[in-house]
């Protein structure tokens, strides 16, 4: 189960914050869902919400990390989503179940948002453009994702992840190696004989922490 860290029945008022809100949220929420925000913390490896549940909050990650994964026929997960900061599963809030499981990678805390009053303050002008510029950025990330997976490279797919991930061509590790093979949709085995082809030729510095680009110019 969620460990809920209700710090007070009020959550907002003009004058005091019981709980701490990221400004990219104070400033995108009315006063309306604000007061119903709730604090919740989880520990690494719990599920936030499972498939085929009917969605009841939308999450914000405030800290730690969360992932969105399916398992497919043959067993393998496949990460779509992970979110070291911000919404997690917008496309929950119009759908009647959840299309995959939420499993946090690292512990943190959410804020976590009635998903009746979320659609209900939609009507209001001013949050539903801002909620749209939002999920604007969203689906560029998404149209990212997928050039990502459809490169038939291994090598290539780990390559354009740091490259579009990472910053200066380093990608700092947020999870394990596990997860980040997950994430391009491989398995670890392969992710692991690809990072030891691409050191040997002089491409790739690994370390438990980041993979570093040596020669990112070189790559196409």
């Amino acid at each position: 189960m969620f460990i809920i860290s209700l710090l007070s029945k009020t959550a907002y008022d003009q004058d005091h914050m019981n709980i701490y809100i990221p400004d990219a949220l104070r400033d995108l929420l009315p006063p309306s869902l604000l007061e119903q925000c709730q604090a919740q913390t989880f520990p690494k490896g719990e599920k936030l919400f499972h498939l085929g549940k009917a969605p009841e909050y939308m999450f914000f990650i405030v800290s730690g990390e969360a992932v969105l994964s399916r398992v497919s026929g043959q067993g393998e997960a496949t990460i779509l989503q992970r979110c070291k900061g911000g919404f997690l599963s917008e496309a929950s809030l119009l759908t009647n179940s959840y299309h995959c499981d939420a499993i946090a990678t690292r512990a943190g805390t959410a804020i976590a948002l009635p998903i009746k009053a979320f659609r209900d303050a939609l009507n209001y002008e001013d949050f539903s453009l801002k909620w749209i510029k939002l999920l604007s950025k969203e689906i560029m990330r998404l149209r990212t994702q997928s050039e990502r997976l459809g490169l038939k490279d291994i090598k290539s797919k780990l390559i354009h992840l740091i490259q579009t991930e990472g910053s200066k061509g380093i990608l700092a590790l947020q999870s394990d190696y596990k997860s980040l093979a997950s994430e391009i949709g491989v398995t670890h085995e392969a992710l692991y004989r690809a990072i030891a082809t691409l050191e040997a030729e002089g491409i790739l510095k690994k370390s438990p922490q980041a993979l570093c680009l040596l020669k990112p110019k070189a790559i196409s």
